[in-house]
Parts: structure tokens; sequence; C-alpha cells
């Protein structure tokens, strides 16, 4: 079994480094940068605009209201969009970024996320653009289906559309159960126990398996249940009612530890540029931290945390009761914008102020753990309890992630077997909490990570392919809506949905 075990472990390091390495970060970047360029880098100077449209219209009805059978509001949208972004990418993994590639990695994160504002913009406006409704009324969009019926359009890309379409319907379904689920619970499981059970003796059952753990996943599981098997309505109004709050607390829990260590803010953000091109080396023979760590951490981390590229919140974005594409495109860029350069920026500035990074070298210190360096640091400033704190923020970061991913991985089975496999795929990834309280190997976190990097492929080639559309969409709706031009909007590929949205939104309904 360790032989078998070993031999995934070195394939799938193999596969990993190919697809996030040696391709995945130049496709990444590269359609990022050439998105800004073609949109005119439209997160700044439209900034003003996407700002209003979106944290500025939460207190706007029309952001709220559920007027269509299979949709969801355009704020649910996104609660759930970030319920599945805003996981342990952001505390873990950037303290995992900075401990592995050093207080540089978070400049590439910004820079990916940068950059993945228009990757996210151009992937909410095809989901929308190319989507349509299931028997059930109920929309379905996604990346599945901008390849098949968007890239698979373009003469003589049929088969290819198609064939990378199913691709990505897999690699989706399989990412959940890693990077969607188990990978989410196990985070959750190791932070509680270090929280509220670190100086109690476990109970362990005859399979070797901590009692406490086993507990947690059962928990978990049978609330997982009874929120996933009632489908994205009920996913969509917890999102809604959870993902506000606990960024709200984790935001201004990292601003007091910030204001505390108000003097070394300084020489925070002036190592984050420092080493952001790498340490070569360090006094005492200490192994240094290389450029290529640092970038690809850095933005492997980012693109884990916002999601930018993968093509993953698509799915539940064209869920939206939006008619305009551009204006969901908007909240795509608002979700990489709170991900990234607000929860994310947050984490590493806590990670930087707890002393377990050293400012003069880039490198931890010796025995850090990345898996706990942020509890760590709470509790420096607000002892047990901000561990506590930390535990219960990890909690319901990772568990609104299993939610939000349960929705993209249901939407991929619909694609793959409709919505008869559906109802199988649930219960599946709902006993699979389970698994991912007990599991101790990290095998199935970077399988995971592997499979997300497989998604991202096939997404962005069908983005940059069909760039040219996301150009026409996007200034057709600069035209109408910021230039005041009466000209036809462009909503949506196909006909009848084209009409009857056009007629909505002559009605004022967007």
């Amino acid at each position: 079994m360790e032989k078998f075990i070993e031999s995934v472990t070195n394939i799938n390091g193999v596969i990993n480094d190919f697809v996030w390495v040696k391709i995945g970060l130049v496709i990444l970047i590269g359609t990022g940068v050439l998105l800004t360029v073609l949109l005119g880098f439209f997160q700044i100077t439209n900034i003003k605009h996407w700002m209003s449209k979106t944290i500025g219209a939460v207190f706007h009805k029309d952001s709220h209201v559920k007027n269509e059978t299979g949709s969801v509001s355009q704020f649910q949208a996104l609660c759930t969009a970030l319920a599945a972004t805003i996981g342990t990418g952001n505390i873990a993994g950037v303290s995992s970024a900075i401990c592995v590639g050093g207080p540089g990695a978070v400049f590439w994160m910004w820079v990916a996320a940068f950059f993945g504002m228009m990757t996210n913009f151009s992937e909410n406006v095809l989901g929308i653009y190319y989507r349509r409704r299931n028997k059930d009324g109920e929309w379905s969009g996604g990346a599945m289906y901008y390849l098949r019926d968007g890239l698979g359009k373009i003469p003589g890309y049929e088969t290819i559309g198609r064939v990378l379409a199913t691709f990505f319907a897999l690699f989706a379904i399989l990412a959940s159960f890693g990077i969607g689920n188990m990978g989410q619970i196990n985070k959750i499981t190791i932070n509680i126990q270090s929280a509220f059970f670190e100086s109690s003796d476990p109970v362990m059952l005859t399979a070797g398996i901590p009692l406490v753990n086993l507990i947690i996943g059962v928990v978990l599981m049978i609330i997982a249940g009874v929120i996933i098997i009632g489908g994205l309505k009920r996913i969509a109004a917890v999102a809604e009612r959870v993902v506000p709050l606990m960024a709200l607390l984790y935001v201004v829990g990292a601003l007091i530890i910030t204001l505390i260590h108000f003097t070394n803010i300084g020489a925070m953000f002036a190592s984050i540029f420092k080493f952001a091109f790498g340490v070569k080396a360090v006094a005492g023979g200490a192994v240094g931290i290389t450029v290529q760590q640092v970038i690809t951490q850095g933005c492997k981390r980012g693109v884990f945390s916002n999601e930018a590229g993968l093509g993953s919140s698509v799915m539940v974005h064209s869920n939206s009761n939006v008619k305009e594409p551009v204006k969901q495109g908007l909240w795509g860029i608002f979700e990489v914008f709170a991900d990234t350069f607000i929860v994310c920026t947050m984490t590493a500035i806590v990670v930087l102020s707890s002393g377990q990074i050293d400012l003069n070298t880039g490198l931890p210190v010796e025995g850090v753990s990345d898996a706990t360096l942020v509890a760590k640091a709470f509790g420096s400033i607000f002892g047990k309890p901000g561990e506590w704190f930390v535990a219960i923020a990890i909690l319901l970061f990772a568990f609104t992630t299993v939610l939000g991913w349960s929705h993209y991985g249901s939407k991929s089975v619909e694609y793959l077997f409709g919505e008869t496999g559906v109802r199988i795929y649930r219960f599946i990834f709902t006993i699979m909490v389970v698994l991912g309280s007990i599991m101790t190997s990290s095998l199935a976190w970077d399988i995971s990570d592997t499979f997300n990097g497989l998604m991202m492929v096939p997404n962005l080639i069908a983005v940059v392919a069909l760039s040219p559309v996301v150009v026409r969409i996007t200034r057709n709706y600069v035209d109408r809506k910021i230039k005041g031009k009466d000209i036809e909007p462009m909503l949506s590929v196909f006909e009848d949905i084209q009409e009857e949205n056009a007629k909505a939104v002559a009605r004022g309904e967007e």
C-alpha cells in the first residue's frame, strides 16, 4: 500500500509540476494580461462604475430580488461564489505561501489577482451569455457550456470544444471531492482539535482514528447534508447570511492585530516588495528562496484562494437573475478584489506580524507550522480566545466553501449525466465529509490541487478563444450604460433568451 501511495504521489507531482509550473502560471497570468489590455484596463478605468454596481448596490433592493424561477439574486450569487472562494486558502493557503515562498509571495498574489479580476469578469460574462435553462427551469451555465456552445461553434473546433467541455466537467467533479470537500473539512478538524482539544489525550478508535475527529466529521456531514440536499436555493440562503458576517469579523480581528503592530507595518510591506523576486542566500548558510518558488507560490495560492481562471465560480454566477452579462461580470471583479486584496492581505499582515517570519531573511523561523500559524498569531494577542476565534473562522470559511463547491460539482454532474446523477452526487459528496475529518495524508489535498490546474487549462483556452466576444459584449454595455447610446443589447447567444431578456432590460429589469 505504501508503494502504491508513493507511486501515486510521484505521478501527481509530475502532473502538478507540468500543469502549474510549466504551463499553468504562464497561461493564467497571460490570459489576465491579454484581457486587461483588450478591455482597456477596465478594472482601473471603470473602478467607480464597478464599485457602485457591486458593493455600492448591496443595499439596493434590485441586488437582492429573486423574481425568477430557478435563479438567485445577484447578491446571493456573489455570496455563494465567495462562500466557495473565501476558504482555507485565505488563511492556511496564505500562511503556507509565505512559509514556502517568503513574504514576496504576497506581491505575486496581488499581481495574479489584479489580472485575475478581468479573467473572472470575462468568465462570468461568458457564463451569462451562453447559459440556458434545464428541464426544471433552473439556469445552467459554466465553462463547459461556453466551451461547447462558444468554442465548439467556431468552424473546425466543434470536436475540440465538446471534448474540452467534458474534461472540464470531469476535473471539476474530482476537484469538488478534494479541494471542495475533504481538504476543507480536514483543515476544519485540525484547527478545532488544535484550539479546543490540544491539551487532552485523544481517545483512539480501533482503526487508529481519533474519536473527536469522527464526531466532528459526523456533525458536519449532517449539517452539510441538510443544506446541500436542499439545492442552490438553500445553499444561497445560508451563504447570504454567513459570508458577509464571517468576512467582516475576520477582517475586524485582523485589523486589530494590524493596529497593535502599527509601527511594524512599514517593515512588513517592505519585506513583501523586497523579497518579491526571491532570496538568493541568507546568513549562516541557510537555504534561500528561489524566484520560481516565490512566483509559483504567490500565483498558485492566489488562484487557489480567488479561483479566477478556474471557471468554477461561473457555475453559480450563471444562476443569477441578472439579464446583463457584464453586470454579473462586475460582481466577478469585486469577488476577486474582496477575496485577495482584502481578506488575503489581512491574513498576510497577521502572518508577517506574528514574529514567526524573519523579516530580514524572508524565511520562517524553525518549527513553524503553516496550518496553525494564523491561529497562533491571533493567540499571541488575544490569548486562547484568539485561537478559538480563528478555529471558528476557518470552520465557517471552509464549511461554506464545501457548500459552494457542492453546487459546482452538481452542475458538472448535470452536464455529464443529467439531473438524475445530481441526486447521487450530492449523497456521495455529503458522505465524503466524514472522510475529510479522519484522513491524515496530504495526498488528497495535493491531488485536488492538480485537478484545479487541470480545470484551469480548458477554461482559459475557451476564455482566450472567446475574448473577442467578451470585448464586443463589454463595449456594447459601455456604449449603452455609460455613454448613453441607444443600441441593441447583447444579452444571450440564444435568440429566444436574447429576446426575452431584451424586453426585460427595456422594462428596467437588468
